[in-house]
């Protein structure tokens, strides 16, 4: 038996792209067959929908409603739900996962400055990285930009790469990742019920801690999941 879980997929507390709420994005997993999810909003260097001019404190709380009102849904229906985060470096992405609220609470502009030291710092406290979607083309992305030393792993499969160009898009994060001996996972990077793709990945058992995905991913015991292709239009 195989156990699905979504690795990527944003909430409209927390992403100012998202059209769901935690709860709703939590019902809609669930009933389409996943065992849990990792919520990843983008955070303050990233498209957020936290205002910038709040305090700190204020800033985090807001944030992590999307995750709170998630997992307090999943608790209710049996979802499994953990906390993440997206995390920017002009126009590089990152998902972070095995943090908290409170470490976030405890590092006040982690979201400015160098993003190595501070992916750095995350991952020496006990997070890790997937470089999210690295060679993704958009208007708001400047230039193509690599981590490999400063990452875990790649999203080679990023669900919302649609059509011909986007098999291409992920056709390059597996040779990236192949490069540099890196693992690979799958993500759907779902904004809203309606399209949650289908994609993220399925281990052997269910995880217990968010390190359980990390180990899973080193012994190579992921099986990533390529959602059927959609009409890019």
């Amino acid at each position: 038996m195989a156990y699905r879980y979504e690795t990527h997929m944003h909430t409209m507390e927390g992403s100012a792209c998202s059209s769901s709420t935690g709860a709703e994005m939590a019902r809609a997993h669930k009933a389409a067959g996943y065992t849990g999810i990792f919520v990843t909003d983008h955070f303050f260097n990233g498209n957020s929908a936290v205002p910038r001019e709040l305090p700190w404190e204020e800033r985090i709380r807001r944030f992590c409603l999307g995750y709170e009102r998630a997992k307090a849904e999943g608790d209710r229906i049996g979802l499994q739900v953990f906390f993440g985060l997206e995390y920017a470096y002009q126009g590089a992405e990152f998902l972070v996962y095995n943090l908290d609220k409170q470490w976030l609470l405890d590092h006040e502009d982690i979201d400015k400055g160098d993003p190595r030291k501070a992916l750095a710092l995350m991952r020496r406290d006990g997070g890790f990285v997937i470089q999210a979607h690295p060679f993704r083309e958009r208007n708001y992305i400047d230039h193509f930009q690599l981590f490999p030393r400063d990452i875990d792993g790649v999203e080679a499969i990023n669900a919302a790469h649609l059509g011909e160009e986007g098999r291409k898009i992920n056709q390059r994060a597996f040779a990236y990742a192949e490069m540099f001996g890196l693992p690979v996972t799958a993500g759907s990077d779902s904004h809203k019920t309606e399209l949650l793709y289908g994609s993220g990945v399925e281990f052997p058992e269910p995880l217990k801690t968010p390190l359980d995905y990390l180990r899973f991913l080193r012994a190579g015991q992921v099986r990533l999941v390529e959602a059927p292709d959609r009409d890019p239009r």
